[in-house]
Order: structure tokens, then sequence, then C-alpha cells
């Protein structure tokens, strides 16, 4: 998604929206959250859920702003990330596109397609 931002950022607002975690220590871990070091248990307060996102950005130098979901889970609730999940709403507020839930129905190259479609006069992503 960077690449993507790197390339259309300038004429589409990118947003990360940390929901609840889909791998935690105590329900269904992962061997590659092992393997990368990022195991946490699924947080129970906004605080919680706050750390392991600031943690997310340090570690993975995440340049896309973050937002944090309330424990509550009101905007996982609303759009069914969990997950993982793409969208993109238009400047009216609509949903244009709706991805599958991942990780299976994750696919960063539709979202490329509909930007590429909707912006045709983007240059290419840097590094491409």
């Amino acid at each position: 998604m960077e690449a993507l931002q790197k390339k259309y950022g300038d004429r589409v607002q990118f947003l990360t929206l940390y929901i609840k975690e889909a791998h935690p220590l105590d329900e269904w871990q992962m061997d590659s959250n092992v393997t990368e070091g990022v195991c946490y248990p699924q947080p129970t307060n906004q605080a919680d859920r706050l750390k392991i996102a600031n943690d997310f950005v340090k570690r993975f130098h995440y340049s896309i702003p973050l937002v944090v979901d309330p424990i509550e889970n009101p905007a996982n609730q609303a759009y069914a990330g969990w997950p993982e999940r793409l969208y993109v709403i238009d400047e009216n507020g609509a949903i244009v596109y709706k991805g599958k839930p991942g990780p299976f129905g994750y696919h960063p190259e539709e979202v490329e397609a509909w930007l590429a479609k909707r912006f045709p006069d983007a240059s290419p992503a840097a590094g491409s």
C-alpha cells in the first residue's frame, strides 16, 4: 500500500485503521508472528491497543497515517474489517470499492486498478 500512496498520494488520502488483533497470543497465534517478534495478547483496553499500533508504526517504519478503532470496535463492526480489508471511499463518502476479507480476499492490485482508472495521469511509483 505504501507504493500506492507514493504514486497517488497527491490526489488520494490513504488511511490505515487498526482494529482488534488478528492473531493474538491468547487466541490464534501464527508462526510468522513469532518469527517477526510481534506477539501480543488481544488488547482489552484502549491504552494497550494504542501501544500495539505505535509499536507497529515504529517497528515497520509505516508511513501511511494510522488510526485506532476504539476498544468497543465500532469501525470494525461498521466495515467488517477483520482480519484485513481494503476500501476505497470517494470524495462524496460513497464506498466505491469494497475488497473481500483477507488474507485471501486482500488484493491491493484491485485498488491499484481502480485508482489507475480514476487517475490515469498518475506518475509511476518511486522505485518502480
